[in-house]
């Protein structure tokens, strides 16, 4: 008698998994093409504001317009207070975010044992992150200018920035920090360096590139805020410079707010309204691009 054998079909099998793949294949393609679909409507998007903001402000922007004190309710002059105004309260606002925020991303990475609470912490930040600027605004009011009797100043307003920005720093830093190779910290340990050594020498220089890119978006985003600098200090006709941190002052975005929505006179003013977008726009890419030429120099500097 004959043994029957049972053989594997193997042709079919291979036929089986070909099939799959060229699904998944095809999958993918779909997947690639609506990713490429959707960039190219946001890169449409941003090219047009873009256009209509520099082809109908730039008609506004000319040195007076730059050095300029307001005048006639803010018809006529420049914005020289409103851009000082800006820049004090975007480095009082890196000032009071970024050192508590890097400190505080290198104890939950570092030293914080990982468990219940140190992720109930994580979880608390990243929601921080997610509350409306107004919220902070309101805070900045109670604390700052209330409680601590600082007034509507520059000083309230930086520091209530300082608040809005320290969640982004934070959760960045961590990341940062955590892309960090591990054996950079064995190394060291492993030479008898402490803990605070082989964190100082070997990983926070390694994670300052990302470091810098989260303490760079978090302070763009503090200087196009309006809310949290309306309860806090800001002004829109201010005809002088800030004597000092606990003056009031002008600032691009609540400037650029009244103009737009508030005014007067607010069909006169829209071209010093689209000049104010655009030199805030400006300002703030000059913030961006600050960040990515440092990331590249300390890129540079760690392969070197």
């Amino acid at each position: 008698m004959t043994r029957a054998t049972n053989r594997p079909a193997v042709p079919q099998i291979i036929t089986t998994k070909q099939g799959r793949k060229n699904r998944v294949f095809g999958t993918q393609q779909i997947a690639f093409m609506l990713l490429r679909l959707t960039m190219v409507i946001v890169i449409l998007a941003i090219a047009y504001l873009m256009y209509d903001i520099v082809s109908k402000g730039i008609g506004a922007v000319s040195w007076e317009f730059l050095t300029a004190m307001p005048r006639k309710g803010m018809t006529e002059g420049g914005i020289l207070p409103a851009i000082l105004g800006t820049i004090y309260v975007t480095m009082i606002t890196a000032l009071a975010s970024v050192p508590v925020g890097v400190f505080a991303a290198i104890y939950l990475n570092e030293y914080a044992r990982q468990n219940l609470f140190t992720r109930a912490i994580r979880l608390s930040i990243r929601n921080l992150a997610g509350v409306p600027s107004i919220v902070y605004g309101m805070f900045g009011v109670a604390l700052f200018v209330r409680a601590l009797a600082l007034g509507s100043s520059i000083l309230s307003a930086g520091l209530t920035l300082g608040l809005l920005t320290l969640p982004v720093t934070i959760t960045a830093s961590e990341e940062a920090l955590k892309a960090v190779p591990e054996s950079y910290r064995e190394g060291a340990l492993a030479l008898g360096a402490t803990r605070w050594q082989s964190i100082r020498t070997n990983v926070i220089p390694s994670a300052i590139p990302g470091i810098i890119t989260g303490m760079i978006l978090g302070v763009s985003r503090a200087a196009g805020e309006t809310a949290p600098i309306l309860f806090t200090g800001a002004a829109f006709y201010l005809p002088r410079l800030p004597g000092s941190l606990s003056s009031k002052f002008m600032a691009l975005p609540y400037h650029l707010f009244i103009m737009s929505t508030q005014h007067h006179s607010i069909d006169k003013v829209r071209p010093l309204a689209y000049g104010t977008a655009l030199v805030l726009i400006a300002l703030v890419v000059a913030m961006n691009m600050t960040a990515i030429v440092l990331r590249i120099h300390y890129r540079k500097k760690l392969r070197g």
